[in-house]
């Protein structure tokens, strides 16, 4: 796949008029059927180099299949956003090169997911795990990080989705009060990455206005979490005015608005829990304003079936 066509926009890129938000699967479903298989750093390095190869085309054929299965259980259940696992292609960026060589000898089956998800009308998105951290002082923290980030990049790039933040990649700011180091790393980083790359909001380094202030100096899209935001601000509501003044900022941020992507979870003992509920049963009114939105709670397609009934049809 060529640059221009990794830059093209698909064709859901505009919503139409009235219509609801879209709600997100994030990496598994509840009941068995979309399961990764994985391997462990440990594990592989017992391994003689033929047996790191066998191991690793057959864990990423595995997960490429179920790649296809997300996609057709999103498409039966109507579900137009779907986050991959950030474990979609284990050790792939190992020294020995060995995932890297598999998954470019897989390229043309990796590239029908690309064209299968536009087809379905399906978005996909990745959020990297907790160790991406452009804002470390360390130096060798920034640089592995950003290694993390082009190996997803590039693994985007094989499976046919556009370099913009139709198909993100979101991380966190990492180390707080380091605004700065964090927008001088994004500032430099090459467009692969930059062109996927979103910041959230968090519950503990990076208030909403704080990833704001560096999604607008670093001219990138904020996803804006309305639970990091109430557990930060010890608010009472997700319907406190600062929760609609901070969806309504982070969506400046976005080139498209219909683009826009935001999170919910509700806490699973208080209102202000940081771990994750079961279902969703709270919900910011603003919220209904959002075209897409990420559904971070355990019980998955169940929680979305549930907002459903209860949220989109009362609105």
């Amino acid at each position: 796949m060529t640059a221009t066509q990794l830059n093209t926009l698909p064709n859901t890129a505009k919503l139409p008029k009235n219509e609801p938000p879209r709600l997100g699967l994030v990496c598994i479903t509840f009941d068995k059927t979309v399961r990764f298989r994985t391997m462990t750093r440990t594990r592989y390095l017992q391994l003689s180099l033929s047996q790191r190869e066998t191991a690793l085309r057959e864990i990423y054929q595995h997960n490429l299949q179920r790649l296809h299965d997300a996609l057709t259980f999103c498409d039966a259940n109507n579900i137009k956003l779907y986050r991959m696992t950030s474990a979609l292609f284990p050790l792939s960026d190992m020294e020995d090169e060995i995932g890297a060589k598999i998954l470019n000898s897989m390229k043309a089956e990796l590239a029908t997911i690309g064209d299968r998800s536009q087809s379905l009308n399906i978005r996909m998105v990745l959020h990297p795990d907790q160790y991406v951290v452009l804002s470390s002082d360390s130096p060798e923290v920034v640089q592995n990080s950003i290694k993390i980030l082009a190996r997803h990049a590039l693994n985007l790039d094989l499976l046919g989705l556009p370099r913009s933040p139709w198909s993100l990649m979101n991380i966190h700011g990492g180390k707080s009060q380091r605004s700065e180091q964090l927008i001088k790393v994004i500032s430099e980083l090459p467009p692969a990455i930059k062109n996927r790359l979103t910041l959230e909001n968090d519950e503990y380094a990076y208030s909403a206005s704080e990833i704001l202030a560096v999604c607008q100096q670093a001219q990138i899209p904020m996803v804006f979490d309305a639970h990091h935001h109430i557990c930060y601000e010890k608010l009472d509501s997700y319907n406190h005015p600062s929760v609609t003044s901070m969806f309504e900022a982070a969506k400046t941020t976005w080139k498209n608005p219909d683009w826009q992507l935001v999170h919910i979870s509700n806490g699973e003992q208080s209102f202000l829990d940081r771990k994750h509920s079961t279902l969703i049963t709270a919900m910011p009114q603003v919220y209904h304003q959002a075209p897409w939105i990420e559904i971070e709670a355990k019980h998955k397609e169940t929680a979305i079936a549930h907002l459903r009934s209860w949220w989109l049809m009362g609105k």
